[in-house]
């Protein structure tokens, strides 16, 4: 597999060099936008429109503006003197001429709203103007911007291309040196493929070999264990037999034993009965009829008495057998409670025994199939102390059904997924249960 990793120094100074190109250009368009002053905001200018008769009254003024305020009555009236004292009794004449002060009032508030539109047009004029001057002033500072940044986006382009031009180079060299290492590395590499492929033959020979022997030993395990199992159950059974043929034996005579004594007894009553009654007879026949009713009496009592001892016997001997019954009915359900424990008892210990004998054969397994990859694995030159895992799942036949191998080296990777390929098929284990266990293993791999 080709090695197509590049040297860590010039990879280090291509980036940095890029790295400081693109900082450079970035810091010089910032401090152009940073030092430029932004356009001042236009002022808010307000209007306000106002009644005429919202207006306060004006204060009067004469028609005709002059630099002086004196009338002509008052200049004359400085130069005439006063010769004589005035005459109180003389007539008032009248005014010809009477000034209009309220023509005067909205001649004056007319010329006074006049100037207040003037000033107002004037007003909004100016902040027009400073509107339009100021909207000139930002978009020529927007293209200034745009300028500085299309120059500062055209320098870090051609650092980019300088950078790629650098970068291409030098991949250019890293590939040839690649190229002339790769070839010296496919004749080392089919040398140890020829020495590599003999030794598998011989791993696979033992492999085999040793297969064939686990699986003649786990037959004839399997066969002691059967044979094993059979024997213990024929000799519980036949000591269940042997106890119920016993019980009933002795069930037997002791039901035998207790019908002869209740016969031996009924037989002595009788015969007592008998004696007692020609006794009786015999004593009583002197006596009349006093004794007559005595006797008759006694002959009641007597055989109350019997009765009453025939149905307790009776009753001794029922409760006697029902014991019996249900000492025998219990022994005989522990006993069969006893043989299906040590029967599943037996079954456990055997089921146990066979899955830790198929977890031992699958275990072995999975060591050979490790070893085997491991055996199959070209590890990639320039990857030392690299680790990868592999997830196996193989299928009844050996073959490879899928793997995953994670590692962060892709070459690593790749020589370990292309040995787990190289290594199968796999020998399975001949048990199903072992070769079910077997289907799927994991293994990790160390760069050496």
């Amino acid at each position: 597999m080709k090695n197509t990793q590049k040297p860590q120094s010039k990879e280090k100074a291509i980036a940095l060099g890029f790295t400081l190109a693109i900082h450079v250009v970035a810091i010089t368009g910032l401090l152009f936008l940073g030092l430029s002053r932004p356009p001042e905001p236009p002022k808010q200018i307000k209007t306000v429109l106002i009644k005429p008769e919202d207006l306060p009254p004006p204060e009067p003024k004469p028609l005709v503006d002059s630099e002086s305020t004196e009338t002509a009555d008052s200049k004359v009236s400085e130069n005439i003197q006063q010769t004589a004292e005035p005459d109180q009794t003389a007539p008032e004449i009248p005014s010809l001429h009477k000034p209009d002060t309220q023509a005067i009032d909205m001649q004056k508030a007319a010329e006074e709203a006049k100037a207040a539109a003037l000033e107002q047009k004037m007003a909004l004029a100016a902040a027009r103007a400073a509107q339009e001057k100021a909207a000139e002033q930002a978009k020529a500072k927007a293209a200034a911007a745009e300028k500085a940044q299309q120059e500062a986006a055209e320098k870090v382009k051609q650092a980019k291309n300088a950078a790629e031009r650098a970068k291409a180079e030098a991949e250019a060299k890293i590939k040839a040196e690649a190229a002339a290492k790769a070839k010296q590395e496919a004749i080392q590499r089919a040398k140890a493929d020829a020495a590599e492929k003999a030794r598998l033959a011989r791993l696979d020979a033992e492999a085999k070999r040793k297969a064939e022997a686990a699986e003649k030993v786990r037959k004839e395990a399997a066969e002691k264990a059967a044979q094993a199992k059979a024997e213990a159950a024929a000799k519980a059974k036949a000591e269940v037999e042997a106890k119920r043929k016993a019980d009933a034996n002795a069930k037997a005579k002791a039901d035998a034993e207790a019908k002869r004594n209740a016969d031996a007894k009924a037989k002595a009553d009788a015969e007592a009965k008998r004696k007692a009654d020609a006794n009786a007879k015999a004593k009583t026949d002197a006596e009349a009829k006093r004794k007559a009713d005595a006797n008759a009496k006694a002959k009641a009592d007597a055989e109350a008495k019997r009765k009453a001892e025939a149905e307790a016997k009776a009753k001794s001997e029922a409760e006697a057998k029902a014991k019996a019954d249900a000492k025998r009915k219990a022994d005989l359900a522990r006993e069969l409670e006893e043989e299906k424990n040590s029967a599943a008892e037996k079954a456990r210990e055997a089921a146990a025994n066979k899955k830790a004998e198929v977890r031992k054969i699958a275990s072995s397994a999975k060591k050979d199939f490790e070893n085997k990859v491991r055996n199959a694995w070209r590890m990639p030159a320039g990857s030392s102390g690299q680790k990868a895992t592999a997830r196996v799942t193989l299928t009844d036949s050996g073959a490879v059904a899928s793997v995953v191998v994670n590692a962060s080296n892709p070459d690593v990777k790749a020589s370990v997924e292309q040995a787990v390929r190289n290594a199968a098929p796999f020998p399975m284990p001949s048990d199903p249960d072992a070769r079910r266990e077997a289907r799927s293993f994991t293994a990790t791999f160390t760069v050496k």
